[in-house]
Formats: structure tokens, C-alpha cells, sequence
């Protein structure tokens, strides 16, 4: 049984999944002497510890709903708006004057000089003989309690304008404060650790099962998760409840693995909260520009925010990688382990993206030890859809930047060709031979005729006429894409793209399954094919992604750098992404690497937008212009000059202005209700610090935050 509760589909399907042999060696790069540093022992986020209290702790954690973006484990909410704060200095002196104001009131009605009036209300409700008993008891009772009485109505009465209990909350209370009680575990039938849920599904033996491996520290924060997923295929319908029973009573914490076997990853870089498939990125800056409900917060992201796709842009060495993109790459191999989610991770070789045992399809292209390759046309069974995923990745840059442009005469070219040879070979083209049916090479071409022509298909032969009579003609795309698909047919990937079945394809038809996959472009000397293979991966996660029967699985695509990639086709596919269980995370180092009509349509398509430190002022701007504006209170201070009229007067302000060295003036405040930028393009290029970003977020839902500061290294 698989983690989604279903049979391992890797049989049945084309593309394998199995982790590629490959030693981790990115970890012996910075340790002494060569040698791998240790291996982690335990999770950052909810570590075992001995006999599973870490464990139960973070299992019993409370997880409190919050607005997006809010680190939500052990959170304790905070008021919408930001309370009233006295300074200190102003407070304690306010209390000391309240004070004394208080004795000073006691000690002028007690010595008679206000009057005796303050005694009347005692005299109107009290009979004479308690006013004048001999009776030394009922004297004290009477006038000492009305005393005490009428001491304490002083007293509350200064105390509440002098802000006693403020006072008392900060210096005082939190010095009284016991040390807190340990937390006694909840009730069984609202323990997490005893798996109600699964007790009230009739699967009271899988519970008791698991309840005993968190209890003896057998359990891990991936292992509930998986778990959890596999109960919840079980509730769908989608697997028997007695299959799944009988495989957590025989395996525990290990049952309904992933199909590779991990229960983890080699090492956590970041800190993850796998109950609520957040990954934390770091703290929102305790600012004024903050809403007062988030400062202070941790900030994370999980799949209901990447889920709208996230674009991060920031100049090289903002921390784009390292804070970003690893971090939620992380998070989604973690998810993919217990059976979450589905991501293809792409860069250039060394950039930084995770070991290869964290993944369990390496894709090295250009690389002669690769164990796999990558499906040039995605696994398309229908020409047409090959053809326009392969037009959107060799020619979809060089499309009209309008957002209501397309490739279609490029897609037209290549289905001219793609349909008659698959119908002769019963596959598609090698690049080689992709090449040569481009150039219009008449060997190929007579092949191709005269196999069609065997077969009696006259639909065909009248598509290869059509491209045959284009040829040579002004205008024709067809020399322009032989051009494109000349830069994937170099020697270093001779051994790449392979149609014949002799190499291990990668399709992304494969994003059904739990799979984790990185590919990595040959960036060094292959810049433009480097490109071109960005924007084909991309193509085709989107094509694959909006395909896929099971949207259970949250599918997402992790591009480190992508520059050209953006195309007028790539920026509706995104949008479609959302009602599909899918995302994009994307990185530019300036949005100048997009065409300016497309700069606006991508910041729309997206729902969270993250600008990091060194922004330059034209890329600020367009943030600015899509953060929009907010209304805002204002004060503005006059201080006008007093003139003085009488000599008494002109004689105190010649002695002020030599005691203060400042002329006399009164002050005027004005209050105003204006509309600003949230955050302007100056602000956002040299007001963020290093290591800090503004980002916004948007859910699946359609809740969104406001542009937050944040501290990426908190």
C-alpha cells in the first residue's frame, strides 16, 4: 500500500520512479578533511525524543486557524489593532501625581477645609443612634467603614485616571506570576496521540497500534502525516478500510510507505510543521508598515498559499535560493513522502537545490552518468498537444509579448510533422530527426512520403504537403524553429531526448504519483538550451497538471531562475493552475528578464509576490502599482510664533527663549485621512534591509495579506 492508500502504480505506469543511486556527495564538499559531517538525528519541527515526549508535545501542540501566512503552530493570536501604549516614563509619573492629587483630596476633606458635606450621605441613611452610640464598637463599624469607604471611592477614582492597572499589568503582575503548571494530557477522546479519528472510523486497532509506536518514540512527524493521508483515501473511498487496518497493525509507524521507502528526508535545512504543511521562512518584522496582527509572527507558506502560485524577485545574492526556494522545495519533498503532494524541482547543476537522496528522479542533463532522461514531448499521445508543447518551449519567447498573442503557426509547423511520423514509427522524432524534417532535407522528408503513401494515409500526406509547399517561403517559422532545436542537438546531449526506448524518460505525466523530481539545465555553456528546456518543463507541468484525473495530490513546479521562461502562453497557463490542485514558485532577479507588456499580467496571475532586498526602483514600481494604495491617517504639526503684547509678556519670552535657546510657539495639530502607496518604489528599494522582503499572499480561498516585512534570517 502506498501513502495515498493505493496499490504502487510505478508497474503500470511509463516513467519509473525509483531514487537514483548517487552518493550525497554535497555534503562532503564543506566538511574537514573530505569527510560527511553527521546526519541530523532528529527534525527541527517535532524531533522524538526518548520515549516519544517530543514527539507528544508536538503532536498536542495547539494549532490555532490565522490569517494567511501566519506561522499557525503554537501560535497565540493577537488583537486586530495595536492597543494604546503610555510610555513608560509618562505612566509612572501619571501614577505618582494621581497619587498624590488622591491624598491631597483625603487630607483637605479630613482636616474640615472642604467642608462637612462629604458626611451628609452617612447622616441621611445611617439612624442617630448608631451616629451617636457609646458603644466603641459601633462607632468604629460606622464611621471608620464609611471612612474607609469614601478613601477607597478617592482611590479608584484617581487610580483609573492615573492608569493603576496598567501599572499593576506591567511592573507588578508579571513579577507575582507562578511558574506555569505542566500541561496534563488531554482526554482521551480529544488526544491526537490516540487517534480519535480513527477510533470513530472503526479502526480501533490501527489506533491502538500507533498510539503505543508515538508512545515508545517509534513515530515521526512524517510517519502521522503519511498516515493521516492514508486515512483520509480510506474515508473517500478510495481503499478499504480493512486493508488499511490490517497494514498499520502489521507495520506501525511504518505502514503506507512512500514507494521509494523514506520516512524522511537526509537532512531538515529549514523548519517544517507537517500537521499544517507549513514550511516557515522567517519572522514578520515587528514594524509600523506591519499590520499589528502579524508582527512578530512567523511567517510560512504551504500548499493553500503556493497554490496560487508565488514569483520572488531579488538581484543575485539576495538569499533567493537558500530562503526560498530550498525551504518550500523541502517542504514539498516532505509532503510528497507522506503522500501530499507531487514536485519537480528545476535549476542549474550545483545551485544549491538539495542533495540527489532527497529526490527520487535525478534529471542531469548534459550529464554522462544521468540515470534519466527527459521526455521531449512530455508523454503526449495526441501530435497536436506535442506539438504545442514543444512550440511554447523552442519559439514561445519569441512570440508577440502582448498577453493575447500565441504561437499557433509554430505549433501548426511542428503537428505538419509530428502526426506523420508517429503514425509511420509509432513514436516521435528524435531531435536529430526533428532537425532534419525542419531544414526540409528531402531524404527524410521522400521517406516519410513514401511510408505514408504505403499506408494508404492521404490526411497525412496532405499535412506534409502543406509544410513542403511552405519551404523556403517568406515568413515561414519553420527555419526559425530548425534554428531553436539546433541548440538541443550538440554532442553533450547525444545521449539526451532519446525516442527509440533505449534511455530511462522522465515524463511529467507522472505527477499522479507522490514523486519527487529534480532536473538540472546545463547552464554553463548551454545558456539557451538551458532556456529552452526551462520553458519546456514548464509547458508541460502546466499541460500535465490541468490533465490529471486525481487533483487530490498538489502538484508544484519549482523554478529557480526564470528568466525566459515568461511568454504570453505561460502566463494564462499559471492562471489556470489554481482550480487545479497547483502551483508555480518562481525567481527573477529582475523583472526586466520579462517583456514589459508582460511584467503587469504576471504580477496579476500570481497571488503571492515577494520583492527582496537591492530591488531596483523601476522593478519597486511595478510592485508598487499592484500592491495598490490604502487610506492612511496623517498629522501635521505647525508651531506658530506667539507674539507677545504686554511687557510682562515680552519679558517672559525674552527669558524663555535664553533659558530653551528656542523662540515661543503654540502648536497645531492637524489630522488628515490621505491615500498613500503601501509600499512605495523607493521604500521597497532602499528601505529593505539585507536578508529581509516584502511579500504578499494570497490562498486558494482568496484571503489575502497585505505587503509584509519580513526577516528571511529570523
Amino acid at each position: 500500500m502506498t501513502t495515498d492508500g493505493t496499490q504502487d502504480a510505478r508497474g503500470t505506469h511509463a516513467t519509473p520512479v525509483p531514487r537514483p543511486a548517487s552518493p550525497p556527495a554535497a555534503f562532503a564538499a564543506g566538511a574537514p578533511g573530505g569527510a560527511v559531517p553527521p546526519r541530523p538525528t532528529r527534525a527541527p519541527g517535532a524531533p522524538p525524543g526518548a520515549g516519544g515526549d517530543a514527539f507528544l508535545t508536538w503532536l498536542r501542540t495547539a494549532r490555532p486557524k490565522a490569517a494567511p501566512g501566519i506561522w499557525r503552530f503554537g501560535h497565540a493570536p493577537r488583537p486586530e489593532v495595536e492597543p494604546e501604549v503610555v510610555p513608560t516614563r509618562q505612566l509612572l509619573t501619571g501614577a505618582g501625581i494621581a497619587f498624590l492629587v488622591g491624598w491631597l483630596i483625603w487630607s483637605l476633606l479630613n482636616n474640615g477645609y472642604l467642608g462637612g458635606w462629604w458626611i451628609v450621605p452617612l447622616e441621611l441613611f445611617t439612624p442617630d443612634s448608631w451616629r451617636y452610640s457609646d458603644s466603641k464598637l459601633v462607632n468604629l463599624v460606622v464611621w471608620d467603614g464609611y471612612t474607609l469607604l469614601v478613601v477607597l471611592a478617592i482611590m479608584i477614582g484617581v487610580g483609573k485616571v492615573g492608569r493603576w492597572g496598567e501599572v499593576w499589568r506591567r511592573f507588578v503582575a508579571p513579577r507575582l506570576r507562578r511558574r506555569e503548571p505542566v500541561e496534563q494530557p488531554p482526554p482521551p477522546e480529544e488526544d491526537p496521540a490516540q487517534w480519535p479519528k480513527l477510533r470513530a472510523g472503526g479502526a480501533g486497532a490501527a489506533a491502538d497500534r500507533l498510539a503505543a509506536d508515538a508512545h515508545a518514540g517509534l513515530m515521526k512527524d512524517i510517519d502521522a502525516a503519511r498516515i493521516a493521508r492514508a486515512w483520509r483515501s480510506v474515508r473517500s473511498g478510495n481503499n478499504s478500510l480493512a486493508a488499511f487496518t490490517d497494514a498499520v497493525v502489521r507495520d506501525g509507524a511504518a505502514a503506507c510507505p512512500h514507494p521509494s521507502g523514506d520516512r524522511d528526508l537526509p537532512a531538515r535545512t529549514a523548519r517544517h510543521d507537517l500537521a499544517t504543511a507549513q514550511v516557515r521562512l522567517g519572522t514578520t518584522v515587528d514594524d509600523p508598515r506591519n499590520p499589528y496582527a502579524y508582527r512578530g509572527t512567523g511567517l510560512a507558506v504551504g500548499p493553500d498559499l503556493i497554490g496560487t502560485s508565488l514569483l520572488a524577485v531579488g538581484p543575485a545574492g539576495s538569499g533567493k535560493t537558500g530562503t526560498v526556494v530550498w525551504p518550500i522545495a523541502e517542504s514539498l519533498c516532505l509532503q510528497a513522502l507522506a503522500g501530499r503532494a507531487a514536485v519537480v524541482v528545476v535549476g542549474a547543476a550545483g545551485a544549491g537545490l538539495g542533495p540527489a537522496d532527497a529526490y527520487d528522479v535525478v534529471v542531469r542533463i548534459g550529464h554522462p552518468d544521468s540515470v534519466y532522461d527527459l521526455d521531449l514531448y512530455g508523454g503526449a499521445t495526441d501530435p497536436d498537444e506535442a506539438a504545442a508543447v514543444l512550440a511554447e518551449a523552442l519559439v514561445g519567447d519569441l512570440a508577440d509579448p502582448h498577453p493575447g498573442a500565441d504561437s499557433r503557426r509554430s505549433t501548426t509547423v511542428l503537428a505538419q510533422l509530428l502526426g506523420p511520423y508517429h503514425a509511420v514509427h509509432g513514436r516521435y522524432p528524435s531531435v536529430p530527426d526533428l532537425r532534419a524534417l525542419l531544414d526540409g532535407d528531402p531524404a527524410p522528408l521522400g521517406a516519410l512520403r513514401k511510408a505514408l503513401q504505403e499506408a494508404g494515409r492521404e490526411g497525412l500526406l496532405r499535412e506534409l504537403d502543406a509544410r513542403e509547399r511552405q519551404l523556403g517561403h517568406p515568413g515561414d517559422v519553420g527555419a526559425v524553429l530548425a534554428d531553436r532545436i539546433a541548440l538541443l542537438d550538440r554532442p553533450a546531449f547525444a545521449a539526451f531526448f532519446d525516442t527509440s526506448g533505449r534511455s530511462t524518460p522522465f515524463s511529467l505525466r507522472a505527477l499522479d504519483h507522490p514523486v519527487r523530481v529534480r532536473i538540472d539545465l546545463p547552464e554553463r555553456g548551454h545558456a539557451d538550451a538551458s532556456r529552452i528546456l526551462a520553458r519546456l518543463v514548464l509547458a508541460q507541468f502546466t499541460s500535465s497538471a490541468a490533465a490529471r484525473e486525481d487533483r487530490s495530490l498538489f502538484a508544484c513546479l519549482v523554478l529557480d531562475d526564470a528568466t525566459g521562461t515568461v511568454t504570453p502562453e505561460a502566463v494564462r497557463r499559471v492562471q489556470r493552475l489554481r482550480s487545479a490542485n497547483a502551483g508555480v514558485v518562481m525567481t527573477l532577479r529582475t523583472l526586466d528578464d520579462v517583456p514589459r507588456p508582460l511584467r503587469t499580467p504576471l504580477l496579476g496571475a500570481v497571488g503571492c509576490r515577494m520583492a527582496l532586498s537591492g530591488l531596483t526602483p523601476w522593478d519597486g514600481q511595478d510592485f508598487a502599482e499592484v500592491w495598490g494604495k490604502e487610506w492612511t491617517e496623517t498629522r501635521d504639526v505647525t508651531d506658530r510664533q506667539i507674539i507677545a503684547e504686554t511687557p510682562a509678556g515680552k519679558a517672559f519670552h525674552i527669558l524663555r527663549r535664553v533659558i530653551t535657546g528656542n523662540a515661543p510657539t503654540a502648536r497645531a495639530v492637524t489630522v488628515r485621512q490621505v491615500e498613500r502607496e503601501r509600499w512605495s518604489a523607493s521604500e521597497l528599494a532602499h528601505a529593505v534591509q539585507p536578508g529581509h522582503a516584502v511579500l504578499s499572499l494570497t490562498d486558494v480561498r482568496g484571503e489575502h495579506a497585505p505587503p509584509l516585512l519580513v526577516d528571511l534570517r529570523g
